[in-house]
């Protein structure tokens, strides 16, 4: 979606004050993989898109490239691009928008670019373009309207013009009729370049209307994380210090955490003038942190760590191709990039009830699937790679997890157990005791209002759904005991497979679809976005027998017990999906007592 209908929608359609945050690309592979565990968690908090910046002289180009992808497809957040006419020939240029067109993303920042690195000023590269001007024009002349396109704007004029403390009259002046241009040639939205004096910005955007430019100004706000920084970016910027932020800055400037504290104050202070007079938009340069955005953000009262909304169970994608996506199968909700991944060739996506369009084919399983953060196999050597001596070795890590003693598993990506999972954790703790080791689980529930903090989505104003599912391994010895039992308790439906594929099953058709959470809202059909399918089950069975070996197993060396013990469980159990359909009355762990 275009980030200018998405503020138009917010600020206009619902009069809601939007934010979004900017990211540059990291040096390192590991930086790379910190600054998505950083983005995963501020994204929570629902920002109207994020930007990722590219690099000069297109010297980040590739990783730019990849980092877009994975934030509109893998982190599914609203993404725009930088992209600048630096060292970038056309054919270049066109080389990544049909990149991101490709990979479903709608968004630019179009830019020129600063200098090459080792050089003053800028210089027209053969083939290339002069100005962000002559980029918009080619964007829309080749793409059409596919793209929203965002110029940046300069409330004390581009640095160029700027000579001195400020630049002059007519300097200005022509920098405003240039973004005029830039606008009448099919920029969308305008966000400016940092600022610390906010009365400069407001004169800006006055100055701006005056001109006829009516589209969206967004401010960009740097918060100040440390002194030595902020002198380097507002000198490199040439920008205004008010007099009172350098007299608060000076006497603390070599105490970073009074820096960054005041930092946040300044910061939210600005954000306060500039709401009150009218503008509902703020963009932040995280400078890759989160502490002072989201602090700045606390303070004004737009996000509330104890109030992070769900619009679906699992967070919807923002790929243009996958916008009408909005029902998945329940066995990947601890791993949503694998399915993601698995998904990335479907042409069509499964509409409204399940069974209006049946899913493609799954992408086979690769290497990919089970790649992980650095961050994250650490925690996994910590908290798996514990001597194994019997399968009650095996049945305690998994209780240790759903009882919140370990903070990561191999069959999930996601940080401990879900806030829906931990109500019932107890439970949980007591069958994986028993050997029915549990990797996905949601309690029932019968109405509770769709703003709950725990199991809450959809927003306020409904009400929410689930049936109580599980998915566990268990032996072959524990999955006949547990079958004779469901025949006693007709509100249990159950599917059992084993790796090689064997399966048992008390569902009178293999082929019926289950919907286990579903939404009432007003004005809205009923909405069940989540579902127990027979046939993604068996597709899924592959890879949650694989992680025994590629992410547990793999932490021990060739020949240790350990990693015998742990190929021999995924040889011979089960895998279980159980579903208790009765909402209202019924508990799926009653079948489990006495076993």
């Amino acid at each position: 979606m275009k980030v200018i209908e998405k503020i138009r929608e917010a600020v206009e359609g619902n009069g809601q004050t939007v934010f979004s945050f900017e990211y540059f690309p990291p040096k390192t592979e590991e930086g790379v993989e910190n600054l998505f565990e950083r983005m995963d968690r501020m994204v929570k908090h629902n920002p109207t898109f994020c930007d990722i910046t590219w690099g000069a002289g297109g010297s980040t180009a590739d990783v730019t490239l990849e980092i877009a992808n994975r934030m509109q497809n893998m982190v599914c957040v609203e993404t725009m691009m930088h992209l600048t006419c630096t060292n970038m020939p056309v054919e270049k240029i066109d080389h990544a928008l049909t990149t991101i067109k490709n990979n479903g993303i709608q968004n630019v920042l179009a830019l020129r670019g600063d200098p090459p690195h080792g050089q003053d000023k800028f210089v027209q590269v053969e083939g290339g373009f002069a100005c962000a001007l002559d980029l918009v024009k080619h964007m829309r002349a080749q793409y059409g309207d596919y793209f929203g396109i965002t110029v940046a704007g300069y409330p004390e004029a581009h640095p160029d013009q700027i000579q001195g403390e400020c630049a002059a009259h007519d300097a200005y002046q022509n920098d405003l009729v240039y973004l005029k241009q830039k606008v009448d040639a099919g920029a969308d939205v305008i966000v400016t370049q940092l600022f610390y004096d906010t009365d400069i910005f407001l004169k800006f955007v006055d100055d701006c209307r005056q001109i006829g430019i009516t589209c969206p100004i967004v401010p960009g706000i740097m918060p100040i994380n440390n002194y030595r920084g902020f002198i380097r970016m507002t000198g490199f910027c040439k920008t205004k210090i008010p007099a009172e932020l350098t007299a608060a800055l000076e006497p603390i400037k070599d105490n970073e955490e009074a820096v960054r504290a005041y930092g946040i104050h300044f910061g939210t202070e600005m954000c306060k003038k500039i709401l009150a007079s009218g503008i509902k938009t703020l963009h932040l340069y995280t400078l890759n942190m989160e502490k002072s955005a989201l602090a700045i953000l606390t303070n004004l009262g737009l996000i509330e760590e104890s109030k992070i909304t769900r619009s679906l169970p699992w967070r919807p994608p923002t790929n243009v191709f996958r916008v009408k996506e909005d029902v998945r199968p329940i066995f990947w909700a601890n791993r949503p990039k694998s399915y993601i991944s698995r998904t990335v060739g479907w042409e069509q996506y499964p509409r409204g009830r399940w069974s209006d369009s049946k899913n493609p084919s799954y992408g086979a399983l690769t290497d990919h699937q089970f790649l992980r953060p650095r961050s994250r196999d650490k925690k996994l050597q910590k908290d798996w790679a514990v001597p194994l001596k019997c399968v009650e070795d095996i049945y305690e890590r998994f209780a240790n997890f759903c009882l919140g003693i370990l903070s990561s598993s191999p069959w999930s990506d996601l940080e401990g157990l879900q806030p829906e999972s931990k109500i019932i954790d107890a439970q949980l703790g007591m069958i994986n005791q028993k050997g029915f080791l549990s990797i996905n689980s949601q309690p029932s529930v019968n109405g509770e209002k769709s703003d709950s903090p725990s199991i809450g989505w959809g927003g306020s104003g409904g009400y929410v759904y689930q049936k109580a599912y599980l998915e566990f391994f268990c032996s072959e010895e524990k999955l006949k005991s547990l079958v004779e039992k469901c025949k006693s308790i007709p509100s249990l439906t159950f599917t059992a497979v084993n790796k090689d594929g064997k399966s048992i099953t008390n569902i009178g058709d293999p082929s019926e679809v289950n919907a286990v959470t579903w939404g009432v809202f007003p004005g809205k059909e009923i909405i069940q976005p989540t579902v127990v399918d027979p046939d993604s089950f068996m597709v899924w069975k592959d890879e949650a027998f694989e992680l025994w070996t590629k992410a547990w197993a793999c932490l021990f060396p060739d020949g240790d017990l350990s990693k015998q013990l742990l190929e021999q469980v995924q040889k011979t159990y089960f895998l279980v999906s159980l579903v208790d359909n009765d909402y209202v009355h019924g508990d799926i762990f009653a079948v489990f007592k006495d076993l």
